[in-house]
This record gives structure tokens, sequence and C-alpha cells, in this order.
């Protein structure tokens, strides 16, 4: 049995359907991060599980127990919110211990857990300072903190990073990875940032329209996408598209955007049959051995170095493809480009379902 069990969860509110039937388990000490473009019911989903929006139907169960019908102060959750939410008038020594004032904690016990929670993210230092002594990423670890020492059965993160600039983003999702380290915490996390899902979950529930699209561990959504929205949303940049006509012998694909080429199918299908060929910008790219790949001399119409690596966008009949070379590599807009694909690794969706097919 799951430790988090979400059945058939839904939400509404007049005659908008927000959360449609969500089913997801998560065993204890387990990452999941609920990701997908905003409106598509993450963190209305998260609020349920908090108690701070009631459901319209369904079963929320945490270790076999049904918490659907406690009050939110009942359901040993801690939630970490986009906006810190700390008290403004206390210092961070007072804002970590509050939880445990308000449950009646001796004060030398609550000094102790405050100081070893300081420790563990690094803001013992910071401990008679007001929260508007501190900058935005010395917030969010106090937020963290107070949630951490109640040490809850749970722990639910509301977009956390989404206020703080890029390089505090990745300094805060560092600690919250080694905090889930240390202490093997169960955490449901939201976000639409694709890059905090990959690097942080053990399991990713992709939303969309209050439907889960795909669930499964980050190499599993990433590499074996269940439909073109999942393809789509991961990946920056996204995945390369190629829509076209199954050709005559089952085998090869024939591009829409470049009709004067077959580019081969990782597996034949039915002649005629409409799909799109889904390939990712790193397996677009140098010569790579194998019998899996694919030449194509291809112009080059923008470079744009990132420092690790460099992204060309190819002019591929009337339609773009997106690679990912190694910064090293030495290309000029205008000119052509032998590039490989890797058909290895690429995927191929049904054109009118958008379903995978293979």
């Amino acid at each position: 049995m799951a430790f988090i069990e979400i059945d058939r969860v839904e939400r509404q509110v007049g005659q908008l359907k927000i959360l449609k039937g969500i089913d997801i388990s998560l065993e204890k000490g387990g990452f999941l991060v609920l990701l997908g473009p905003s409106g598509c019911g993450k963190s209305t989903l998260l609020n349920a599980i908090a108690g701070l929006q009631p459901l319209s139907g369904g079963d929320i169960r945490i270790d076999g127990e049904s918490i659907v019908g406690l009050h939110p102060s009942k359901r040993d959750i801690a939630m970490v919110f986009q906006s810190y939410a700390l008290y403004p008038n206390m210092t961070v020594a007072q804002n970590i211990a509050f939880p445990l004032e308000m449950a009646g904690t001796p004060k030398s016990q609550r000094e102790a857990e405050t100081q070893g929670v300081a420790k563990t993210l690094q803001i013992g230092h910071l401990l008679d300072r007001r929260p508007a002594q501190l900058s935005g990423g010395q917030r969010q670890r106090v937020a963290m903190a107070r949630a951490l020492v109640r040490k809850p059965r749970l722990f639910l993160f509301d977009e956390p990073l989404s206020n703080l600039d890029a390089k505090l983003r990745v300094e805060v999702r560092a600690e919250i990875k080694r905090l889930h380290q240390d202490t093997n915490a169960t955490i449901i996390y939201v976000t639409h940032d694709q890059i905090e899902a990959m690097t942080l979950a053990t399991q990713i529930v992709v939303m969309k329209d209050g439907i889960i699209q795909q669930a499964g561990t980050p190499a599993e959504i990433y590499n074996h996408p269940a439909n073109m929205f999942v393809a789509d949303f991961m990946g920056s940049p996204s995945m390369n598209m190629i829509e076209g006509i199954v050709s005559n012998d089952g085998a090869g694909l024939i591009p829409d955007a470049l009709p004067e080429i077959t580019v081969r199918l990782p597996s034949p299908l039915s002649p005629g049959r409409k799909v799109v060929l889904g390939i990712r910008p790193e397996k677009v790219g140098g010569e790579v051995a194998g019998t899996e790949v694919q030449r194509l001399d291809l112009p080059v119409e923008i470079v744009e170095p990132t420092g690790s690596d460099v992204f060309l966008w190819l002019r591929f009949g009337s339609r773009q493809l997106s690679a990912r070379l190694p910064a090293s590599a030495q290309v000029s807009p205008g000119e052509t480009l032998a590039v490989w694909l890797d058909l290895g690794s690429s995927v191929v969706f049904d054109a009118e379902t958008r379903e995978r097919v293979s």
C-alpha cells in the first residue's frame, strides 16, 4: 500500500471542473512533482491535500487513513508557500519555532529543534534577524525550516522558487534536494518549471486541464512521453516534431515539410498513416556510430551559444529543426551542416489522437 493515495479526486466550482478524476500514489520518502502549465489544476490539488479547498468527489489517504474529513490543522502536513508567509515582527528563530510554540512544546526543546533545523539549512547565523533583513533565498530557507521543524508526515511546496532570481533558484533548489536526501521526507511539490521537476523529483505527474497526461520517473517522462503535449512541454528547446505520412514500405516517414526525403522510423507502421516523428534536439547533432542514425544536410539559420552548449535552428523544408551541439562546435549561420538523427531515441505519435504509438 502506498503512503499517499489520491483516489479519483474531483474539484468543481459551479460549472467549471478543475480536477477530473485524479489518481496518484506515492511511496513514503518519495518526491512527487506536479507539473503543468498555469490553470492545469496542480495548485488546486495541492490545496485539496492540505485541506484548504474541499473536494467534489474522491478520497485522499495518508498511510491508509482518509484525511478528507480532517481540519487542515489535524492532517500533520506542512506547507511551504510561494510568498514565504513569514511574520515580519518576529526574528528568524521565532518564526521557525512558532509551530512548536503553538503545539505547546517546552522552550528548551523549541530552542534545540530550531538550532538543529537552522544548521541543516545553513541559516544558523540569521536567527536573530527579522525577515526584512533577509534576501529572498534566505527567507525561503526560513520558510522551509519552519515547515521542517514540525517533523510532519508530509511536506507540500507550492512553487517555492518562482519569486527568486535565476541564481537563487539554483541555490535553493539544491537546498531542497539536500533536505530530501538528508531527511527522507515525503514531499509533493508544485511547479510549472520542467527543470525543477527533472532535477528534484523521484516521480513526476504532468497535468493539463485537470487531467493527468502522464505519471512516471523523470527519465520515463522525458524519454518516453505518452503524448505530444508531454513531449512538447518537457525539454528546452522542446522536442522536434516532424509531421508526415508513412511510406509505402512502412519503414519510413515522408515529411510534409520536406517530401523529397524519407526519414527512417524506429519501427514499421501501416503505409499511408499520418504520424508525427518526435526527436530531441540533443539527438540531432554530430556524427555518431550505429545503425539507427541518418544523415541530413541542412542549412543553418540561427546559432545560439549558451556557454555549455550551442543550439542551432536548421531549415527543414518549410519548417525548422533544433539541434543541440557541444560548446566547441564551430558553426555559422548560412552554412549547410551535416547532421545525424539518432532515430533509435525517437518516438512516433498518431497525428490525430496525438498519442504515442511507438
